[in-house]
């Protein structure tokens, strides 16, 4: 006798015994199918993380032709798709001379992060610097580098070295600022405060998500250039959390290109869309100062299994397939026009506070109980009833959105066809104006 899977296993970020979802058996671009047959469209690469869509025949096919030739071997020894992929990493973030450390994901990437940052910085237990409202995965120390309300009772930041500083939240903006350029440079400001109160000698480093985020804040443009020169002038290095907003997210392939050689961080961190989540990878990219400043040193960190050869081969397969489909260029115009349309519906539907995002396919949609006074649906990080409404009607008319707090966050993988993307727009306005009537 088969048990049913609420039964027998422990869900991640569930009540088990709320737990009761439909199970997968299969997948094609954007859409999942389900055991029941029904299929379903996915507006947020599940958790952000399927950018090329559900099982994408290039990555399928790297796995199997990987799988017959070489499986595992530990980091100890060499391994061809891991050197393949390093190379292939530092050419596309123009980070040569660097070095990268592979990872099983994001918050084990997060940590190595910020174990090398410290170490090249000679810094053993230097203070790290990170903002409120942010997310860095559900380790202890990444739950520490978090400010997420979710879990801050469970961890204290300070017995990890870690401060956190106010968020560029240019809508609720936490220096009073209705300048949103202004509200992106007193953000940074206050890293550089917090740098200056410590003493720059005390601090190792800065990590910050440089745009998309589970958070649904959108920085202002003016920060991040502002903040990479406030810690380049401290001496502190500056870690870029690129676990979500790499790969095309944010319309390019990391998401601090954006603003060119004035946003390149010390370090960043990758994951999700580096394998276009079909095998779990995450990877800390280091340049060539801070390999530098290692190269001679014991690097006391890793695990079993990074820099597994089979998903170094699906990291190798998911940057040929971002190139062949042009779908980095696909999801910076996809996502221009996603938020033309979001701003629409902003016009139609007054529980629509504020709309973000916009740079690939990556959009905000914050809801508001009134919009004169901005005043939230429900408190941070409740979800509203009627929001929570809302996304199981979508689910059983064939749509998945995500949702947190008073936000809906629309990811969808970068292949969606434009006519699915119009369908999903279309639904959500009939179920905005259902759920929420003015």
């Amino acid at each position: 006798m088969v048990m049913a899977e609420r039964d027998c296993v422990l869900h991640s970020w569930s009540v088990q015994a709320d737990w009761d979802a439909p199970t997968v058996v299969g997948g094609e671009g954007a859409r999942l199918r389900l055991a029941d047959g029904r299929q379903i469209l996915d507006m947020s690469s599940l958790a952000e993380c399927s950018n090329l869509g559900h099982q994408h025949p290039r990555l399928v096919a790297a796995i199997r032709e990987q799988a017959q030739r070489l499986c595992f071997v530990t980091n100890a020894w060499g391994a061809t798709p891991r050197v393949e992929l390093a190379q292939a990493l530092l050419d596309r973030s123009g980070f040569e001379g660097g070095r990268v450390f592979f990872t099983l994901g994001g918050a084990d990437a997060n940590e190595n992060a910020v174990k090398i940052a410290r170490q090249a910085a000679g810094k053993p237990r230097g203070a790290i610097i990170a903002r409120d409202r942010s997310y860095h995965g559900a380790s202890h120390l990444a739950m520490a580098l978090s400010g997420d309300t979710r879990t801050r009772a469970l961890v204290d930041p300070e017995a990890f070295g870690v401060h956190h500083v106010p968020p560029p939240y240019a809508y609720r903006c936490p220096f009073g600022s209705s300048d949103e350029t202004q509200c992106g440079e007193r953000a940074a400001d206050a890293v550089a405060d917090r740098i200056d109160e410590l003493g720059a000698e005390q601090v190792a480093a800065v990590i910050v998500e440089p745009n998309a985020g589970t958070n649904g804040i959108v920085a202002p443009d003016s920060y991040w250039p502002a903040l990479r020169h406030r810690t380049a002038q401290r001496g502190v290095w500056l870690i870029a959390d690129e676990v979500m907003s790499a790969f095309g997210r944010c319309g390019q392939w990391f998401a601090w290109q954006r603003h060119g050689e004035a946003g390149r961080p010390d370090l960043m961190t990758l994951a999700k869309g580096l394998t276009g989540a079909a095998l779990p990878l995450g990877a800390v990219v280091l340049s060539r100062e801070v390999a530098a400043r290692i190269e001679h040193e014991m690097l006391y960190t890793g695990l079993t299994y990074c820099g597994h050869p089979l998903a170094c081969a699906a990291g190798l397969a998911a940057l040929a397939a971002y190139e062949e489909g042009d779908l980095i260029e696909r999801s910076r115009s996809l996502g221009a026009a996603l938020l033309a349309q979001m701003r629409q519906l902003q016009h139609r539907h007054p529980v629509i506070g504020d709309v973000r995002g916009g740079h690939g396919l990556f959009a905000v949609i914050e809801l508001v109980a009134d919009r004169e006074t901005r005043a939230p649906l429900a408190p941070w990080p409740q979800t509203p009833p009627a929001l929570k409404a809302l996304v199981d009607e979508a689910m059983a008319q064939g749509v998945s959105f995500a949702t947190r707090g008073n936000l809906i966050l629309l990811a969808p993988p970068l292949v969606i066809g434009e006519g699915e993307l119009a369908d999903a727009v279309a639904l959500l306005d009939r179920l905005l104006a259902r759920f929420f009537p003015h």
